[in-house]
């Protein structure tokens, strides 16, 4: 009998206290503010009462706000309710980068319950459609030509990327004579962008709202059009590319700028020899009857979602017959919302690519999701030349990213052990001092949430 408690407390003394999920409480939220991954992103822990801890990541240009704010709707729960702790935040999201908070405390919940039972989160979300993930690589055309863009697009395919992407529009001509009817100032405001740091002084504020306000004009309502010598040097700027790239290779195309449901017409059948995978973006994803019309004029695949919160934010766009739905994981909704995203357009005959460009936390939660839904084309990869993206974290294969795929590794959670303070405190967002500094000021943060009487 001494011989069976003996074994009975060598068992136990080897379980790890994270195997204990029906104990597991959440003790606090703590975030670290990066820029350079590309662009800038808020990390999160989610800490518990047994050790582990949960990552997660808010939206690339996004507030640290939108999550500390649910830190006090959190604290005490088993973050393994998922789905429950879900329910519970998801009005405080929103589209856009207002759906980062809610979305980052998601998947830290998923990091958190696939370590507690030790298991990888696609395993929990029904297991594996494929072995490797398809990366697309995003490359911006800051170049002057098609040509230079092309050897861009080349390096990236002789590191093995087999699927691609582009911007083509008003950036690449909006400083041309006659290729752009503008009502006067209007271009002025997309050629300044508003600053991402503290505003210090009254003009530096009314400078960066005066941006802002500027290109949050919707694109029926900017009065800029493209002129037929626009178009012209739009198409020969994607022709020079396809002469360095060739035709094997997909190559989608974004950011055309705010101009109208009919100028995106005219753009979209001057490529379709081309053959886009995709055109991105064109009008704001809310007018849903302008992507049936912009759809339904052109043999080239229409896409949109990366600013969608939740799966009814997507279901118009569905009904509307778009070809591509393309949601990001730290606006959607987070890990189970974008598979039951997935799933719906599977539903619709809609393909899924994700939108990625932050690090390595929000590169897995994707992939994960991608590893778990049949009908997903790629995942966004924009940190091809971010010297340091896979330094962020531990635990993962190096490079992340290889020969345009990433391998999710058999592992629990989101398969990674842990964020380098050193890598991160060398990348800190303008006026950022620390990382993971306390934030007890949240802990009693309450009012009555209930949205309905």
């Amino acid at each position: 009998m001494a011989r069976d408690s003996s074994a009975a407390e060598t068992i136990e003394n080897n379980v790890r206290s994270g195997s204990r999920p029906s104990d597991l409480r959440i003790t606090d939220l703590r975030v670290a503010e990066i820029v350079g991954a590309p662009f800038t992103s808020a990390l999160i822990k989610i800490y518990t009462n047994q050790g582990i801890v949960g990552l997660g990541e808010v939206r690339d240009g996004a507030s640290a706000t939108y999550a500390l704010m649910l830190k006090s709707r959190l604290l005490g729960e088993n973050p393994c309710d998922i789905d429950r702790l879900f329910r519970r935040i998801k009005q405080f999201g929103g589209h856009g980068r207002q759906g980062g908070g809610v979305s980052a405390v998601e998947i830290a919940l998923w990091d958190l319950a696939g370590k507690a039972y030790g298991v990888p989160i696609y395993q929990m979300l029904g297991g594996r459609f494929r072995d490797k993930v398809r990366v697309y690589c995003d490359t911006d055309a800051e170049k002057p030509s098609g040509t230079e863009t092309g050897k861009r697009l080349k390096a990236r395919m002789d590191l093995g990327f087999t699927f691609l992407k582009m911007d083509l529009g008003l950036a690449q001509i909006s400083h041309i004579p006659g290729a752009v009817v503008a009502p006067a100032g209007v271009l002025d405001g997309f050629r300044t962008h508003a600053s991402r740091g503290r505003a210090r002084t009254l003009d530096e504020r009314r400078a960066r709202n005066a941006a802002y306000d500027a290109q949050n004009v919707p694109h029926p309502f900017t009065g800029l059009h493209f002129t037929e010598k626009g178009i012209d040097l739009l198409d020969q700027y994607i022709h020079e590319v396809r002469e360095v790239i060739g035709y094997e290779i997909p190559l989608a195309i974004d950011h055309v700028g705010h101009i109208s449901l009919q100028d995106g017409i005219r753009l979209a059948r001057r490529i379709e020899k081309y053959a886009p995978a995709w055109l991105e973006d064109v009008i704001p994803w809310q007018y849903t009857e302008q992507y049936r019309q912009l759809q339904q004029a052109t043999s080239v695949p229409i896409c949109t979602g990366e600013d969608i919160y939740l799966k009814e934010g997507f279901e118009p766009l569905l009904n509307a017959g778009i070809s591509v739905i393309h949601p990001d994981l730290l606006t959607s909704g987070g890990i189970l919302e974008t598979k039951k995203i997935g799933d719906a357009a599977q539903d619709h005959g809609v393909a899924m690519a994700i939108h990625m460009a932050e690090s390595p936390i929000a590169a897995m939660a994707a992939a994960h999701v991608a590893v778990a839904t049949e009908n997903f084309m790629a995942l966004e990869y924009h940190s091809v030349e971010v010297d340091w993206w896979d330094d962020i974290v531990t635990g993962l294969p190096k490079p992340l990213v290889k020969d345009g795929f990433i391998t999710v590794p058999d592992r629990p959670g989101l398969g990674i052990d842990d964020v380098v303070d050193e890598v991160i405190s060398q990348h800190l967002q303008p006026g950022i001092t620390g990382i993971w500094q306390p934030t007890d000021h949240w802990d009693d943060e309450y009012s009555w949430d209930r949205t309905w009487s």
